[in-house]
């Protein structure tokens, strides 16, 4: 099925119209880079940022080799079921094209159904590590006629931990299978990657040349650890504003979803590795119409996800690594989008931050909340970042601050007996309480 000229493979011609009603101008550098080797049947690394269309960029040369009649060809791990579900979609979009047929085997939904689809003999499988590794030990999974394999967010699914399994996958399917893996960022473990898997691997790595990455402003707004939450109120209260909130632990999300609950909060949502699909997949649904405003998430709830035309990302607690800050960023500016990333933190924290990126050519500036805006001008007042409740505490601190700082509070030196002694205070009948005053 695949066309060549002048000795080089190009889009089949059903691919080709359809890139073309999907409005493509032209290839991303990562689908240049890795189109060519991956029709011949070579084994690739491919390294570019996020939302840079690396799915499409195996996607396409890959599917244009199958023939529906050829039974399971390629199989697609990936490290959560959403990011299965969303890999799923664009090879059926694609695939369907061409007559091929595409399921998704994911964890926390019923095997038995799974089994039933598998019957079918899908042509491309798209699944996560665990429930491929369940259905092949159950002996309903066989990858003996797959022609390759993708390992997506290779950085990731490649550790220390989840080696073997994924090792052990591979060495089910036949040597002569082409091994995929693409990844934003380059792990150790991915820089000795010839040396885990008996392949020649071609290394691709196109992130100081790719050009999908829109204007991305990098932001550095000062709020102290426990002020944080009222910020996020804040941020509601700009037009057409909307986040992905990142949390380093589960915990802290948790008690800002509960402040959130308790200010009655309706436009903001979590997404967690804890909850149901159910939710998870509601959660995404309501952020990407709008009817959610802040998702709160983690590193690994959010990895690989992708939400079209997302405005800004917060990092509600600051990365620790320069690798998650590049994944979390990726999320905002993808495809030419304008995009907007706010760390907050205090000042120290700052600091710590622009000295882990400092390597990665990101421009870390501070900005500031002002009239409900955010702004690269310090306000000529002080922005108070707190609700009534605040203002309140704020208050009577003054006033005992008053009576501890040399101003003495007014006393009433009247001898026993005077008539102003006797004076009922001016609101002593309101709500039908009395007031009496006590005297020394």
């Amino acid at each position: 099925m695949t066309k060549i000229k002048n000795g080089e493979r190009i889009l089949i011609t059903e691919f080709e119209e359809h890139a073309k009603a999907l409005g493509y101008k032209d290839f991303t550098a990562i689908q240049r880079a890795v189109y060519q080797p991956l029709a011949e049947g070579k084994s690739v690394l491919g390294l570019a940022p996020t939302g840079s269309g690396k799915t499409v960029a195996f996607a396409l040369p890959l599917l244009e080799k199958i023939k529906s009649e050829d039974g399971l060809s390629l199989l697609v791990l990936e490290p959560s079921a959403e990011l299965a579900m969303q890999t799923q979609r664009v090879l059926l979009e694609w695939g369907q094209l061409i007559g091929l047929s595409v399921e998704g085997m994911i964890g926390g939904v019923n095997i038995k159904r799974q089994i039933d689809r598998l019957k079918s003999h899908p042509n491309v499988i798209v699944g996560t590590t665990g429930r491929i590794t369940n259905l092949i030990d159950l002996g309903k999974l066989k990858l003996d006629s797959v022609q390759s394999i993708v390992i997506d967010e290779a950085d990731n699914l490649l550790s220390e931990e989840t080696l073997p399994e994924i090792r052990a996958l591979v060495d089910s399917a036949p040597e002569s299978a082409s091994l995929g893996f693409f990844s934003a960022t380059k792990s150790d473990l991915l820089s000795h990657i010839n040396r885990w898997f008996v392949q020649d691997i071609l290394t691709f790595d196109v992130t100081k040349i790719d050009d999908t990455q829109g204007n991305v402003k990098h932001g550095l707004l000062e709020v102290s650890n426990h002020k944080k939450e009222l910020m996020l109120l804040r941020f509601l209260h700009m037009k057409d504003f909307k986040a992905l909130v990142f949390f380093d632990q589960m915990n802290t999300l948790q008690k800002v979803s509960g402040f959130l609950i308790h200010h009655h909060i309706r436009e903001a949502a979590k997404l967690t590795s804890e909850q149901r699909q159910t939710s998870r997949q509601t959660a995404l649904k309501d952020f990407r119409k709008g009817k959610v405003r802040l998702l709160l998430t983690t590193d690994v709830a959010a990895r690989g996800i992708d939400i079209p035309k997302l405005p800004a990302v917060i990092n509600f607690d600051l990365p620790k690594d320069p690798r998650t800050y590049v994944h979390r960023v990726g999320r905002t500016g993808r495809m030419h989008q304008d995009g907007l990333v706010i760390n907050m933190g205090d000042d120290h924290d700052l600091r710590n931050l622009k000295q882990l990126v400092r390597g990665d050519g990101y421009e870390l500036t501070k900005i500031y909340f002002d009239e409900n805006q955010l702004s690269d001008t310090r306000p000529s007042h002080p922005v108070e970042t707190g609700d009534s409740e605040a203002k309140q505490k704020k208050n009577v601190k003054k006033s005992s601050d008053d009576r501890t700082n040399g101003r003495k509070p007014v006393s009433h030196k009247s001898p026993v007996g005077h008539h102003e002694g006797k004076r009922k205070h001016k609101h002593s009948k309101r709500k039908g309480m009395h007031y009496k005053r006590t005297q020394k």
